[in-house]
This record gives structure tokens, sequence and C-alpha cells, in this order.
């Protein structure tokens, strides 16, 4: 287990947002050049591979940028400077920054830890994609996409220096959802899983994490203990 240093920038504004998390990342991005982990454009023809630092998502109309190891020295630095967001043909007033750092576990575990999506998990790639349309049978559709969710999990922990000793072992409880990713229509995923492995509220898992993709929180235990005692349980694989 290791600890990761995380902050949550919270962005109140005037009103909702309606852009998505995309306008967000390319607005601070571009407002701040300098900072690579911002927009992870090395130059105009390369980029930065590695699990992102800052996160920028949009949940219920709230802008959220997400800080993460580095990526809260960063936040900290450009707080003072942001005024007002433009997405796209949208000007939104900065009402307020509130900026909440805390220190979180990560890591195997041995407890089976229940998480929900907050954002669509963007699972498939160009090259598991049609393996997965090809398969009919519901339950080895759902094996697929648990070992691409802990596959995803592996990256994350490789991008962040961990080394996972052990096996990982995912179940989940979930439903297609289509979104739309650089103008292109995607096959995204919404609901539950379980996985025995420890993962900070509000970071992002699969592809598209910096764009708000895959966004989870941990469901409490009083969710998780009224589900054991319900009729549906059944349905996770």
């Amino acid at each position: 287990m290791m600890n990761l240093k995380v902050l949550v920038m919270v962005i109140k504004t005037d009103r909702a947002v309606r852009e998505d998390a995309a306008k967000l990342r390319g607005f601070i991005g571009n407002s701040f050049p300098e900072y690579l982990l911002l927009h992870h454009h090395i130059d105009y023809t390369d980029n930065l591979y590695t699990y992102p630092r800052v996160q920028y998502k949009i949940i219920s109309g709230t802008p959220l940028v997400i800080g993460v190891e580095d990526g809260v020295d960063v936040l900290k630095e450009i707080s003072d400077d942001l005024e007002e967001l433009k997405l796209g043909r949208s000007i939104y007033r900065i009402k307020s920054l509130q900026m909440n750092q805390f220190n979180a576990d990560f890591g195997k575990c041995r407890e089976n830890i229940r998480y929900r999506f907050l954002t669509p998990w963007l699972a498939l790639n160009s090259g598991n994609y049609e393996r997965y349309r090809c398969i009919r049978d519901w339950k080895e559709k759902k094996e697929f996409l648990n070992s691409i969710l802990v596959g995803n999990i592996l990256s994350m922990s490789k991008g962040l220096n961990y080394i996972v000793m052990g096996k990982l072992y995912a179940h989940s409880l979930i439903d297609e959802d289509r979104v739309r990713y650089k103008a292109i229509s995607h096959t995204g995923f919404m609901g539950e899983f379980k996985i025995n492995f420890r993962i900070p509220d509000l970071l992002g898992i699969g592809k598209a994490v910096s764009h708000g993709f895959g966004t989870i929180k941990r469901v409490s235990k009083d969710d998780s203990k009224k589900d054991e005692e319900s009729s549906y349980n059944w349905l996770w694989v």
C-alpha cells in the first residue's frame, strides 16, 4: 500500500456548466501552457503518455479539477489566476474555488471494495472492441470487461510507480452507455464494480481519464450492506 497526495479543486461558477470536461481541460491547459501536467502536450507533435496527474471533471454541472502527486502543486500555482472559464462559446464567472487536499491509501488490499462510476468508463479500444462485440454469452462478456478493469488498474498503478504484488479480482454490475469522445461515438459503461484494491475517490480509470471519463467513487458501507440483503446481488459477475 502506498500513500497518494490528492487535491480536489471545486470550481463554483455563476451557473451550471453545460459543456464537457474536454473543454475545461482545453481552456485551463491553453491558459497555462508552461505547466506540462495540465495538458500533456510536450510540443505540437508529441504528447506525454502516463497516468494523468491532473484530471478534469464536470459532475452535475460543477467543474472539478483533481491533482495527484505532482499535480497538487501545479493546481496550487494556478489557482489565484483563475477568474473565469471560457468553454466554447460560453463564459462562466468563477464565484469561488474550494480546494481540499488529503492523503489517501492506494494499493492492493485484502477486502473487496465497491466503487461506482460517476462518469462513463471507456474500457474498449480499437484492439479489443471487435472481440467484445463478438462475445455472445453474457457471463463471458462480463468476465472480459472485468479483465480489462484489472488491466486498467494495473496500468494506473504502473503510472503512479506502485508495484502490485499478487492477483486482483474484479466483479462488476455495469451496463453499456453510448458517449461521445473527440466527436466520435463510443461504447462506455456505467454502474459499479468490486475489487481488492484501494483507489481514492474521484480518480479515473480506463481511457480518456484526463477528459473526465471513468471517474469513480467508493460506495458507502451502508449502501453495500443494503445491497447484500437485496435480491439482485446475484447479478454481480
